[in-house]
């Protein structure tokens, strides 16, 4: 939930494709890509909660 509201906050995501997320620098240490969809994106980070 945290995760959304900083790219909400900070709109990192695509205007058009809604499921596209542009990373900036913070969300590109984590994810390790410029750009990811929202299942990939929610892969990851559950990838890190375990």
């Amino acid at each position: 939930k945290k995760v959304w509201e900083y790219i909400k906050k900070n709109k990192l995501q695509d205007p058009v494709q809604k499921r596209i997320i542009k990373a900036d620098d913070k969300l590109k240490s984590l994810l390790k890509k410029a750009q990811v969809d929202m299942f990939e994106l929610t892969k990851i980070i559950s990838s890190h909660l375990k």
